[in-house]
């Protein structure tokens, strides 16, 4: 008996999937918005800076023409949640700044502190789906290196960076317990047996 030929997804799963987790996100930060960040948990929100509706000054866009991470745990404030986007303040280099993601833009949600993330797949100004553009990290956030995570802590600072193209991360959290001078280290990715919940799965098979 041979295989059975697959139809095709009229009813597109995969973006009923992606929508349905966008909820998830949203219902989270609202949550966060409205009664502060729960316990020891905090966010990492990695979308693309280039997408539609993205809001970022034009000095952040330079140093991050592609992506960036921020982390909502100790230096943010403000934080505002709608239907279609997050509005967020953040010292960058000591420079306040208003961010807005849209949903729609975000490639990835972790929530280290209980090795949660989800990853989103998103089109890039070339119109290729960011998440293909990077498959192994489509599965699990890749470990960075001591190093790696050092630089990705003084990101907003070490303008010698200033041409990378590599996504990295900009720190952010509660700016009432931020300390003159302090430069929070960037946390680790989620370990290998962290809970990542990848749209690749869903995707149509051709």
């Amino acid at each position: 008996m041979g295989d059975i030929p697959m139809a095709d997804d009229l009813i597109r799963y995969d973006l009923l999937v992606q929508e349905a987790l966008r909820g998830v996100v949203r219902r989270v930060l609202s949550s966060a918005a409205r009664d502060g960040l729960p316990g020891a948990h905090y966010f990492h929100v990695e979308f693309l800076t280039a997408a539609p509706g993205v809001r970022l000054s034009d000095r952040m866009r330079e140093r991050f023409p592609e992506r960036m991470t921020i982390i909502l745990q100790h230096h943010f404030w403000d934080l505002e949640v709608s239907e279609e986007a997050l509005e967020v303040g953040l010292s960058f280099g000591g420079v306040g700044e208003r961010v807005r993601v849209p949903f729609a833009a975000v490639t990835g949600f972790f929530d280290e502190s209980v090795q949660f993330g989800l990853r989103f797949e998103v089109e890039d100004a070339a119109g290729a789906l960011a998440e293909e553009a990077a498959p192994e990290t489509a599965k699990k956030p890749a470990r960075k290196s001591k190093k790696a995570d050092a630089e990705a802590a003084k990101a907003e600072t070490d303008k010698a960076d200033a041409g990378k193209t590599e996504p990295e991360k900009a720190v952010a959290g509660k700016a009432d317990t931020a300390k003159a001078g302090d430069k929070p280290a960037a946390p680790e990715a989620p370990e290998e047996g962290a809970k990542v919940v990848s749209l690749s799965a869903f995707r149509k098979k051709p």
